[in-house]
C-alpha cells in the first residue's frame, strides 16, 4: 500500500510537531486491519522503531520518547499520526512510517537547541 508522510519541519527544543502518514489508495476496511509503525533514522545511525499502533489501537513506544510522543490513528481518514511534544535535539532525524508491506517516503524533523 502506498504511504505518504508529512508534517516534519524545524522546531526549537521544547516545541511540538505532528507527523501524519496517509494511505490514500488503501481500502478503508483493509486499512483498519493494518498495524502501523513510525521509525526514525538520524545521520550516521541505524533506523530505529519509535512507535507502533495495532489495528485495535494499542500503542507502544521506545523508551526515549515515552511520555513525549503519542501515536494515534483515524481509520476513516486512513491516516496515522505521531504527536511529538517536548522535542529534543536528539529527536532530529528523518521519520518514516511503515505499513504491512511498504514504507512512506520520510519526513525530516530538525530540533534546534
Amino acid at each position: 500500500v502506498q504511504l505518504q508522510a508529512s508534517g516534519g519541519g524545524l522546531v526549537q527544543a521544547g516545541g511540538s510537531l505532528r507527523l501524519s502518514c496517509t494511505a490514500p489508495r488503501a481500502i478503508f476496511s483493509t486499512f483498519m486491519d493494518y498495524d502501523m509503525e513510525w521509525y526514525r533514522q538520524a545521520p550516521g545511525k541505524q533506523r530505529e522503531l519509535v512507535a507502533g499502533i495495532t489495528s485495535r489501537g494499542i500503542t507502544n513506544y521506545v523508551d526515549s520518547v515515552k511520555g513525549r510522543f503519542t501515536m494515534s490513528r483515524s481509520n476513516s481518514k486512513k491516516t496515522v499520526y505521531l504527536q511529538m511534544n517536548n522535542l529534543k535535539p536528539e529527536d532530529t532525524a528523518v521519520y518514516y512510517c511503515r505499513g504491512p508491506d511498504s514504507w512512506g517516503q520520510g519526513t525530516q524533523v530538525t530540533v534546534s537547541s
